[in-house]
């Protein structure tokens, strides 16, 4: 495995380094990497419903949309984000764990993708993508960040606290130097990072070539650096639905022409392993009538689409 560890905080270029080491190469690879102020969002995420737009404009704050499903998050450069990029299906938290526990830090995963403390709360969301026989699993530590900004940029949604009290994000995060020794910053943590695991890992170093940092400025610059990608078309339609389930927020968009279910788009911070148009497509032209519905849905392997939601929550979305 091929070691990285980045110095570029563009989220843009980031994002786009992302795709490439995922799509175009062979290598498995470990990387390092922070992000400057930005806002990142799911890549089914309804990105206006998410963020506060009007802080994240005033502040010139970034909005970059990620290709990994999940939620949205704040990245500061008190974050550290990490990434795994290999051929197996191998969960790549317990490596984040281990190397943490001689730091004193007892972390445990929680919920769809969650690392937290033993006091309930959270230091790092993670989120997986495939692409053929290659996996992605990435995330964020919290080490010190603005837990003002967060809460600023950041827009909750009351879809997902239905059934318990809002509770502030203040209240349920935590810095991770709070528990560390006072005089370890934030390129010391990430050193200790690297040295911890790569021997585990057996990483050597790489750094980019001229034909690589070509390929992610190209990426940068039509997709994670584009405001149609990052923002898309404000979904308008004559069915808008929003359910809250265990697997996730998912809220569908779509016109009803003639009986027929006709340009659906769903956005969300659920998981997936096949991209959300694919499913989309197999609905299009669909009669909207709840047996049929049902029919079409049951010939689809919707848990690709959607992990860890039903058929049956499906269906109680477009009906």
């Amino acid at each position: 495995m091929y070691l990285i560890v980045d110095t570029t905080t563009d989220p843009a270029w980031n994002l786009a380094a992302e795709e490439y080491l995922l799509t175009r190469r062979e290598e498995p690879f470990f990387r390092l990497w922070q992000n400057a102020d930005s806002v990142i969002i799911g890549r089914y995420q309804n990105a206006f419903a998410e963020i506060d737009l009007d802080f994240t404009q005033r502040e010139r704050i970034p909005v970059v949309r990620r290709m990994t499903g999940g939620g949205a998050v704040f990245h500061d450069l008190g974050n550290v984000n990490y990434s795994f990029f290999d051929l197996t299906d191998r969960r790549f938290t317990d490596v984040i764990l281990d190397a943490l526990r001689p730091l004193g830090i007892e972390g445990h995963c929680s919920g769809r993708n969650d690392l937290t403390l033993p006091d309930g709360r959270k230091f790092s969301g993670t989120a997986v993508c495939k692409h053929g026989s290659r996996i992605l699993e990435h995330g964020t530590l919290l080490f010190n960040a603005s837990f003002d900004r967060l809460s600023a940029a950041l827009k909750p949604r009351p879809e997902k606290f239905i059934g318990k009290a809002v509770q502030s994000v203040r209240s349920r995060v935590a810095n991770l130097a709070e528990l560390l020794p006072a005089e370890m910053d934030v390129r010391r943590f990430i050193e200790c990072l690297a040295g911890r695991i790569s021997p585990e890992l057996q990483c050597t170093p790489y750094f980019y070539t001229d034909e690589d940092r070509a390929a992610i400025e190209q990426l940068r610059e039509a997709r994670f650096g584009n405001p149609d990608w990052n923002f898309g078309a404000s979904p308008a339609c004559s069915v808008a639905n929003v359910r809250k389930f265990p697997g996730g927020l998912l809220e569908a968009h779509f016109d009803v022409r003639k009986g027929r279910i006709s340009g659906l788009k769903i956005f969300g911070d659920y998981f997936f392993q096949r991209p959300t148009e694919c499913f989309c497509a197999q609905l299009e032209g669909c009669p909207y009538e709840r047996t049929e519905i049902a029919g079409r849905l049951s010939e689809v392997a919707t848990g690709e689409y959607f992990t860890g939601i039903s058929p049956e929550e499906l269906l109680s979305l477009l009906i």
